[in-house]
């Protein structure tokens, strides 16, 4: 079988990152199959996961605590659930709130009686308290309270919520933060990124989404039973299916991406791959025809229903919309039996479609090929022991690199206002991640290193006072100002996908461009900004639930309107 993959593939190069890496495409992804809440939904159906719930000890007032099991091939992990009566002024949704509807933890293994006491005492606390490296994550979430007081008391009342308000919010609970990888005391990545179940990024904190969503179904249907007294209905399968977890994400995920440039190399590259491998492709089967075709006209679907009201992702939209139909149009005569047709296809829309078009037809064409392309998943990740830097490197070879990686930033005036109009630093009060006025707010003293172009350009002038022989152990003996650029700039000589080539400080930066792109490979779909600074998501929407993983779709899940998807997953 893999000899006739590889005899039916050419060799293409991927993407370039000067165009890849530029903000208005990153923030034009879409999810993929290699999205991580597809990676982690198929690993459980393949690998037979089962998932049990030995305690739900909630009292009539919705107070009370629940453990949900997801038992895999070797170990089991647990979401312990911790339900509150929160009164209405105690609920916020910032960082620095103090009580939540409902707090979590995910604990290595199944907790005692004496576990869960002591994280009773701890997780409601939520930063003021501790766990133990027992807990792979801790979270909390909020009510949608208007969806949430429908739903009770429409099943209370033995009718189903209307279809249009579950629509218009698509979640009963939002989450307001899912730390991991080390917070409040919790398993640092170490310890679990040798599991296979672990390895690719973000799956212990996909895994708390998954089995919060299950929690929350049951609460509001143990709120609908208690209060109904008799009357209730069950809440229909198809409408619980559709909610997922809300989730509203700020600055906070910006530099994440700047702060990680191995790990986000890799997710680029990944995708970067997948995508020449499928272009590679030389002769399209008639059932690798037929899936983009079906998921096409479902994303067309989608994209129909995908509303916003921030004025940037209108016209994201509209364009959106405006491409998929013209390469609906386009498909309908494209003929796929000629060589290399999706080379060909994606050639044609990168002169025909916008960026949003373009990199949605990327996303599409992956579908067919999971068996090409989900093995890529496992390069996702990422040694996180940081770069050592290469002191024996002549300045000469430094200097060629940043020229070739970072030449965009050199042609920059940084002393003009409009290119450093901003700084990112971190609120006191807050403790949040924030993107200031530079010339507007006394905060460059308090400047975090989120500009990679202008340090690089700094870091240029720096060097034309060197002669090229010279090693950069020497030249950062004398100027250690420069060592986190240095060490920047020789990631990014092996990790081509590693830097962002755009200013990140300038007076039009768009952050929403990087927490798009974050939450394409977390696999969100239909963002719904409400600035250029944060962005509302919802999370497993439409995705099966743990009864329903063995025979529902663990494949096709984000397109929910796709006509008998278990055709294309062999379910």
């Amino acid at each position: 079988m893999i000899g006739s993959e590889e005899a039916n593939r050419q060799p293409v190069e991927r993407r370039p990152a000067a165009t890849v890496m530029r903000l208005a495409r990153l923030g034009s992804l879409h999810q993929s199959r290699l999205s991580f809440m597809r990676i982690l939904t198929r690993r459980m159906r393949d690998e037979n996961w089962t998932f049990s719930r030995p305690v739900f000890r909630v009292d009539d007032k919705g107070v009370g605590h629940a453990v949900y099991s997801a038992h895999g091939p070797q170990r089991t992990y647990s979401l312990i659930a911790f339900a509150h009566d929160l009164p209405a002024n105690q609920r916020s949704d910032r960082v620095i709130a103090e009580a939540w509807d409902a707090t979590f933890a995910l604990f290595d293994g199944v907790p005692s009686d004496a576990d869960i006491e002591r994280l009773r005492r701890n997780i409601p606390l939520q930063e003021a308290g501790r766990v133990s490296a027992r807990e792979l994550s801790v979270s909390r979430a909020n009510r949608s309270v208007r969806l949430w007081e429908h739903v009770v008391t429409a099943l209370a009342s033995g009718r189903q919520p209307d279809p249009a308000q579950i629509a218009a919010v698509g979640y009963l609970m939002r989450t307001t933060a899912v730390y991991g990888s080390g917070k409040l005391g919790a398993a640092d990545r170490e310890l679990i990124a040798d599991r296979p179940e672990f390895a690719e990024p973000f799956q212990s904190e996909m895994l708390t989404v998954y089995l919060i969503r299950t929690f929350v179904r049951d609460l509001v249907q143990h709120m609908a039973d208690t209060l109904g007294e008799g009357r209730a209905v069950r809440l229909d399968a198809d409408i619980a299916r559709s909610l997922g977890i809300g989730n509203s994400t700020g600055l906070g995920m910006a530099p994440f991406l700047l702060n990680h440039p191995q790990l986000f190399n890799n997710w680029i590259m990944v995708r970067e791959e997948a995508i020449a491998r499928v272009r590679g492709v030389i002769e399209a089967s008639t059932d690798e025809i037929a899936c983009f075709r079906d998921l096409l006209a479902a994303s067309v679907r989608s994209a129909r229903i995908w509303h916003s009201e921030h004025p940037i992702q209108i016209g994201k939209l509209a364009a959106l919309q405006s491409d998929l139909d013209l390469l609906t149009a386009h498909v309908a005569d494209f003929d796929f039996a000629k060589p290399s047709p999706w080379d060909r296809l994606f050639t044609w829309a990168e002169n025909s479609l916008s960026l949003e078009g373009h990199e949605c037809l990327a996303s599409l064409m992956l579908e067919p090929y999971g068996s090409l392309i989900d093995g890529l998943s496992c390069c996702m990740s990422s040694d996180t022991a940081p770069h050592r830097i290469d002191g024996s490197m002549r300045l000469s070879e430094a200097q060629k690199h940043l020229t070739d990686i970072f030449g965009w930033a050199l042609e920059i005036d940084w002393e003009a206002r409009e290119h450093c109009a901003r700084a990112w630093y971190v609120s006191e009060e807050k403790l949040e991640p924030r993107l200031g006025e530079r010339f507007d707010e006394p905060i460059a003293p308090y400047e975090q290193p989120l500009a990679p172009g202008r340090d690089a350009a700094s870091l240029h002038q720096a060097l034309q006072a060197w002669t090229g022989g010279t090693t950069v152990a020497e030249f950062l003996l004398r100027h250690p100002e420069h060592r986190h650029t240095m060490r920047r700039l020789q990631i990014a000589v092996h990790a081509p996908y590693a830097e962002i080539r755009d200013n990140t400080i300038s007076a039009d930066v768009l952050p929403i461009d990087m927490l798009r792109c974050k939450l394409s490979f977390f696999g969100a779909i239909h963002f719904d900004p409400r600035s250029d600074r944060w962005v509302r998501i919802c999370m497993f929407g439409n995705a099966p639930y743990p009864e329903e993983l063995a025979e529902g779709d663990a494949d096709f899940w984000p397109y929910p309107d796709l006509e008998d998807a278990g055709k294309w997953t062999g379910h």
